[in-house]
């Protein structure tokens, strides 16, 4: 398959997760601003997963790095997508129930399953360039993929305890990728 292929089909995935989220902000029934209150988790948490997705589809230009995509590669990248899919599902859930400790645990699940997806699909991509992987001299020690799956994992163990611990260790997470990743950039063009 060719890498062009490939993130076409991503990008696509990607879209089609947050066309799916937003589909659940129903419009509420009533004309004064006092019908928008009960939305506001909603959005909250629409808002915290639109970032999220564009983390993950910020970061994934890392296929640029890519020279041939295997059949592992393929894989890999579908067991991410499989775990973004499911961010629509997760962000209703916590959404609709005001960020309580078991959606807000399964949030926590769908997040620490994507970042392992993703850690995945990067030691994929760079078992298949070999020694000289441009990606693995991008990356380095990666100390955002390391930091975000432990903080994942606090915050999924926090939402039985005080949900909003946990809510507050999503956004942290968040805001540690939110500014982009130049790393993949900087050796690709050195190259």
């Amino acid at each position: 398959m060719g890498k062009n292929r490939f993130e076409a089909f991503s990008d696509g995935v990607i879209a089609i997760i947050i066309t799916i989220m937003v589909l659940e902000l129903k419009v509420p029934h009533g004309e004064s601003l006092d019908v928008l209150k009960p939305l506001v988790p909603v959005f909250l948490s629409y808002v915290l997963s639109f970032v999220y997705v564009g983390i993950y589809w910020n970061n994934h230009h890392m296929v640029h790095a890519l020279h041939k995509v295997t059949g592992p590669i393929l894989w890999a990248n579908l067991h991410l997508l499989f775990w973004l899919s499911l961010l629509p599902f997760a962000t209703g859930w916590t959404g609709e129930n005001h960020f309580a400790a078991a959606p807000s645990a399964v949030y926590g699940v769908v997040l620490l399953m994507a970042a392992v997806a993703y850690w995945i699909l990067q030691q994929t991509i760079i078992a298949s360039q070999g020694r000289g992987s441009l990606l693995k001299k991008a990356v380095g020690g990666d100390w955002k993929g390391k930091l975000s799956p432990a903080i994942y994992v606090v915050a999924i163990a926090a939402a039985f305890w005080a949900p909003w611990i946990s809510l507050s260790l999503y956004v942290l997470a968040a805001l540690i990728w939110l500014v982009p990743d130049r790393r993949i950039e900087n050796v690709l063009k050195n190259t």
